[in-house]
């Protein structure tokens, strides 16, 4: 089961909120995909929460769009910044990217982000949101989101 950005938000308002917050706290996040064989890739990326929708922008030919031309799944992490501190938590959303062909939803993505042309772009459906934070010192909190369940929270000391 997968959910677009706005189904996520709509589930887990505060959550998706954080997540939202951590990613614009940067601009470079990490992008995992899967190469031909199977091993994984990481990538730098940026990211846009745009018209309900979680889109990844990339350039033409990257090795991480023909990784996800051929297998659509990836995960992503929120930069975590300097130091240990990461204010937020630390986030990660996993899915299946679908590359927008469609020239009216690449042109709106053109006008709002301006990004450099040509350029492949993907909808993201999401498999997984995560985010994990230290709470009062003393704990270690994983917030855990897939779709159709609900929020499940596990505290460790």
């Amino acid at each position: 089961m997968t959910a677009n950005w706005a189904a996520f938000t709509t589930a887990e308002p505060d959550l998706a909120g954080t997540v939202e917050k951590r990613f614009g706290a940067y601009t470079h996040h990490i992008l995992a995909t899967l190469r031909k064989d199977g091993s994984p890739r990481t990538s730098g990326l940026e990211v846009r929460f745009l018209n309900g929708e979680l889109w990844l922008g990339m350039m033409p030919d990257s090795l991480k769009a023909r990784d996800l031309r051929r297998d659509p799944r990836f995960a992503l992490q929120a930069n975590p910044g300097e130091g240990t501190g990461m204010g937020g938590g630390d986030v990660r959303i996993s899915g299946r990217a679908i590359e927008v062909d469609d020239v009216g939803t690449k042109a709106g993505y053109v006008e709002e982000v301006e990004p450099p042309e040509p350029f492949h772009l993907f909808r993201t459906e999401l498999t997984e949101v995560v985010r994990t934070y230290v709470e009062d010192d003393t704990y270690l909190v994983v917030q855990v989101w897939t779709p159709g369940a609900p929020l499940r929270t596990i505290k460790r000391t």
